[in-house]
């Protein structure tokens, strides 16, 4: 599913989510504020409303880049998501290809959120 986020009638940011109906183990596969809008409260607000819509849910699971400190800082002290995995050079991601454009040596954070 893809989200559009919205302030004040305005398109600030977007989320895409993959549902798993049948185990319930969610994707937050791509989240966005635009920068001008970052320290309003509207990513926490947009979050809370996904999980909302998905009351079923049994563990929301996401990943960021392991430079990106403030959206590491989201997830774990804002949306209650835990670091649950590292991947870098030495331990690769087994479900994606490595990402070569990525700052460093393509380090990624793997996050849950078990509801």
């Amino acid at each position: 599913m893809v989200y559009r986020i919205l302030a004040d009638g305005r398109w600030v940011g977007g989320a895409v989510v993959s549902i798993d109906a049948e185990t319930q183990h969610n994707e937050l596969d791509f989240f966005y504020v635009q920068k001008t809008e970052i320290g309003h409260g509207i990513g926490r607000q947009a979050w809370m409303a996904i999980e909302r819509h998905y009351p079923d849910t049994k563990v929301w699971t996401t990943h960021t880049p392991d430079f990106e400190k403030r959206n590491i800082h989201f997830y774990v002290n804002v949306c209650g998501f835990s670091i649950v995995e590292y991947f870098h050079s030495l331990h690769p991601d087994p479900n994606h290809s490595s990402e070569p454009d990525l700052q460093g040596d393509g380090g990624m954070f793997r996050f849950e959120k078990r509801m």
